[in-house]
């Protein structure tokens, strides 16, 4: 596994390019529609921001988590409702508060004890794992701003730490649908963006997934159905995880409808 820094540094670029498409905007295009249903470019974007600012909390005031615990089970859509109020602010503020909490944020993770953990909404994570979480949340957000604009979202080997919280996450996906999680590990050989091949799983498994890097990770982060991929799987229940895959935190993600790639 890559170290903090090598996870920060790509957390950083991968935020950057996004940066790079929404800051010119003008006003009317951040508050054009996303692919994520009632989501603006805006709602995008504050979305990063807001959890850029809870992660900050957690971080640095993780004696204040109890109450954000609180918040989060007392407030009917809570993520939803966080977006919101970030995108009713003008864009040049809420570019402003994004770049300046993440920069916080990375500096409050790279400042972290070694092996201190955080508390989140999920189970305590160290700050490596969290910055793995925020690059995969952010390339995925990222995803729908580029697709908003018809632009190509360059892949690169950032992707391979997509690749990696999306292998891991495979039993809570199945978890997360009252299913028991399959006994045996699978193998998932991905075609790596620089044509080399990224390997998850023993050699040996019987049940497999081969593909794309990027289209892997747009299925698992709900950007791509899984019948628009390129992915090929061997075994019932890999088959049963493309359908359920889900790299993020959360409630169960409605993914995309099939046929929507162009």
């Amino acid at each position: 596994m890559a170290d903090l820094g090598v996870i920060l540094g790509d957390l950083a670029a991968e935020t950057q390019t996004i940066d790079d498409v929404v800051a010119g905007l003008p006003a009317s295009d951040w508050a054009r529609a996303t692919p994520a249903p009632g989501w603006t470019v805006a709602h995008q974007v504050a979305h990063l921001a807001w959890t850029d600012q809870k992660s900050l909390i957690a971080v640095t005031r993780p004696g204040d988590w109890q109450s954000e615990i609180e918040k989060a089970l007392t407030t009917e859509n809570f993520v939803d409702v966080g977006a919101a109020e970030g995108a009713e602010k003008p864009p040049r503020v809420l570019l402003a508060e994004w770049r300046e909490g993440r920069a916080q944020l990375a500096d409050a993770l790279a400042a972290l004890p070694e092996g201190e953990k955080i508390p989140w909404y999920g189970p305590p994570m160290r700050a490596a794992s969290m910055a793995t979480a925020r690059l995969m949340e952010t390339w995925a957000h990222g995803q729908d701003i580029f697709d908003t604009f018809g632009l190509e979202h360059p892949a690169t080997p950032r992707l391979w730490h997509v690749a990696r919280i999306g292998t891991r996450t495979r039993d809570f996906a199945f978890k997360l649908h009252s299913l028991a999680p399959p006994a045996e590990e699978f193998r998932v050989e991905l075609a790596a963006p620089d044509g080399t091949t990224w390997a998850f799983g023993p050699e040996d498994a019987e049940q497999r997934l081969t593909g794309s890097a990027l289209d892997f990770c747009l299925v698992v982060t709900q950007r791509l159905h899984p019948s628009d991929s390129d992915l090929v799987a061997k075994g019932e229940g890999v088959e049963e995880w493309l359908t359920i895959a889900q790299a993020f935190a959360g409630a169960p993600g409605g993914g995309r409808e099939p046929g929507q790639r162009a």
